[in-house]
């Protein structure tokens, strides 16, 4: 129940999971208990909560990998690290059987983990940075489009890694990375970087979230943490993401807070950032971006600025570029964000690359009736874009999907080693990207994640250059 410490009278209703408050005989109770609400580790206000059995079952492994998550949360950060350093390691001597000469010459190259040359897991299954010059600024749909996407790719990376490639390969100018503080993790815990894509006749602002990181169990606890609150005039929108993005632990999203400059919040950092940079230059325009978990903050972000009504924002926002992105809402968050999409002429474009399973998740089901909205820029294994209500196996798990899910697999394994030839040595793909796809043989929605692929469809689609505001909504 909502308690002084902890007022949620800002939602209209809520289920907030709490899974510090577990015990191990609780487990039990979430299955079964007939007052669930009423339970330590499940806040919701007054009333029972209607729940079916799957639907127990699901808060059941949510509150459950929440609970594993923190148990491992620093052996997980410490294997990251020592992955990643090896992996820098060897590419920084160039192979491993130069890395062994080197070693016996003492010569070895030693990796900073801060330095710009150092990549992430991210950065190493995809280690481009230049972008396709061949894609022109005229061709604004198409240009923001790879420019988001390799943004959102490079927002994975260090401090000195994302500012290099913007000044140094982009010729863009560098505002700024940010950490930004999670009210309820009590940390800093998501990030965000922004640039300046400047020219003779145009300016615009990117701000590109990063997504999961692969070995930070805060990210991955913010994918998992399946709590809810419904907000006045929207509807019901996905609790991890929203602590992420900023929402105050006793205020819900007030439009306006005195920001802690020690512990700023996404939301309104970002905001007061862009204000002051829009204001002094009225031509300006912003784009939101972001990959995964970066791709449910971007449109939050949005959808946020519509709930306090930021008309100055709203007016300049060319477009939202999200690629693999969650669900972040139900049918009634859906419906109000189109209509309020399309009142403020706002482009939404939500890119989904074949079996991905991401977008694919939380589940569109009676059980939690996650939807998503807008269109969907469905990519297939040759890099074919196509506008679709919704992507096709909407809700991933489907018996009769697997074997042709697993044979599309083995075909993008056979196109890892054919695609360079095909489409030039930018696109050949790593000997760990390879690795990972093998994955798919066995669960396809893993490598269909990577942002590889991402880049790969903003680059060789040819459906972009026509898109329009207006067309934005013909698939709602």
């Amino acid at each position: 129940m909502a308690n002084a410490f902890d007022d949620k009278s800002f939602a209209s209703n809520y289920m907030l999971l709490k899974p510090e408050e577990l015990g191990f005989f609780d487990l039990i109770h979430v299955l079964f208990a007939h007052n669930l609400e009423k339970k330590p580790f499940v806040d919701s206000p007054e009333g029972p909560l209607e729940l079916s059995f799957r639907h127990r079952w699901l808060i059941f492994i949510s509150i459950l990998t929440l609970k594993f998550l923190l148990f491992v949360a620093t052996p997980l950060a410490y294997f990251g690290s020592l992955v990643e350093f090896w992996l820098n390691l060897v590419s920084s001597n160039q192979n491993v059987f130069m890395l062994i000469f080197n070693i016996f010459r003492g010569k070895a190259v030693i990796p900073s983990k801060a330095s710009a040359c150092f990549s992430s897991l991210i950065g190493n299954l995809d280690n481009r940075v230049e972008l396709d010059k061949s894609i022109k600024r005229q061709d604004i749909n198409k240009y923001n489009a790879v420019l988001s996407v390799m943004a959102s790719k490079v927002s994975y990376e260090n401090v000195a890694y994302i500012e290099t490639t913007v000044k140094d390969h982009w010729k863009m100018e560098y505002l700024g990375f940010y950490d930004f503080w999670n009210d309820y993790q009590r940390k800093a815990s998501t990030q965000a970087f922004i640039l300046a894509d400047r020219s003779e006749d145009q300016y615009t602002y990117v701000v590109a979230f990063r997504g999961t990181e692969p070995f930070n169990s805060d990210d991955w606890c913010s994918d998992f943490d399946i709590s809810w609150y419904e907000l006045p005039g929207l509807g019901k929108m996905h609790g991890g993401f929203m602590k992420a993005l900023g929402l105050q632990r006793n205020k819900g999203w007030p439009k306006e807070i005195t920001i802690d400059k020690s512990h700023p919040p996404a939301y309104y950092a970002i905001r007061d950032i862009l204000k002051e940079h829009l204001l002094a230059n009225k031509n300006a325009k912003f784009i939101l971006t972001g990959h995964s978990l970066g791709g449910a903050l971007a449109i939050l972000f949005a959808a946020i600025l519509m709930y306090h009504d930021e008309t100055i924002l709203l007016e300049r926002l060319e477009g939202v570029y999200t690629f693999g992105q969650p669900r972040v809402g139900d049918e009634k968050f859906a419906a109000n964000m189109v209509q309020k999409l399309r009142h403020n002429r706002i482009p939404y474009y939500r890119f989904v690359y074949c079996n991905d399973i991401v977008p694919r998740l939380p589940y569109d089901d009676k059980d939690l009736m996650f939807k998503h909205f807008g269109q969907c820029i469905y990519c297939d294994r040759n890099y074919q874009l196509e506008i679709v209500k919704e992507e096709p196996n909407e809700n991933y798990f489907s018996p009769k999907a697997m074997i042709p899910m697993m044979s599309n697999a083995f075909r993008e394994i056979i196109r890892s080693f054919t695609i360079a030839r095909k489409n030039g040595p930018e696109y050949r793909e790593t000997f760990l990207l390879r690795l990972i796809r093998m994955v798919g043989l066995f669960i396809p929605g893993i490598p269909a994640h990577c942002p590889q692929d991402y880049v790969n469809a903003a680059r060789l689609g040819v459906l972009l250059p026509q898109l329009t505001a207006e067309d934005n909504h013909k698939h709602d």
